[in-house]
């Protein structure tokens, strides 16, 4: 199994970030262009919530894939975790942290997956899925920062 952690500091309140976070509506624009993501069942349009499921359907080294996954935790606006219900991995857990410091807002992703096919699995995840996920999530809090943060200025000029 596999753990990767990322932090990405938002200069935007806490409820914001957790709710931006959790938009439906934002997801695909917050993803690899060439995945060509799109949620394809469940909960499609605004905030997942606790036992709401979603389904993806995005193309990752070359193959089309669905992933199903659900809400399994929730305590707003401080984490959810959403696990893979359905997919390519034999394990996928996701849990989002937010810790609020005043005028900015910590956002904590930690996500723990496992590959299928036993020691080829373990050997795609440690050397080509652990960099590939990394640089996804890396790639969709960026761009989710950049969504808040202009939403958040123009929040406050009006």
């Amino acid at each position: 199994m596999v753990t990767i952690r990322t932090e990405t500091v938002i200069h935007a309140p806490i409820e914001l970030c957790f709710d931006m976070a959790r938009d439906m509506d934002l997801h695909p624009r917050t993803v690899w262009p060439r995945t060509k993501e799109r949620i394809v069942k469940g909960k499609m349009r605004g905030q997942v919530s606790f036992g709401e499921q979603v389904t993806f359907e995005a193309t990752h080294f070359g193959i089309r894939q669905r992933l199903t996954s659900t809400v399994t935790e929730y305590d707003r606006p401080r984490y959810f975790v959403d696990e893979m219900v359905s997919g390519a991995f034999q394990f996928l857990r996701h849990k989002h942290v937010f810790f609020d410091r005043g005028e900015m807002t910590i956002m904590r992703d930690e996500l723990k997956f496992a590959a299928p096919y036993g020691v080829i699995g373990r050997w795609a995840d440690r050397y080509v899925l652990k960099r590939y996920m990394t640089k996804f999530i890396t790639y969709r809090n960026d761009k989710l920062k950049q969504i808040i943060e202009e939403e958040w200025r123009n929040q406050r000029k009006n």
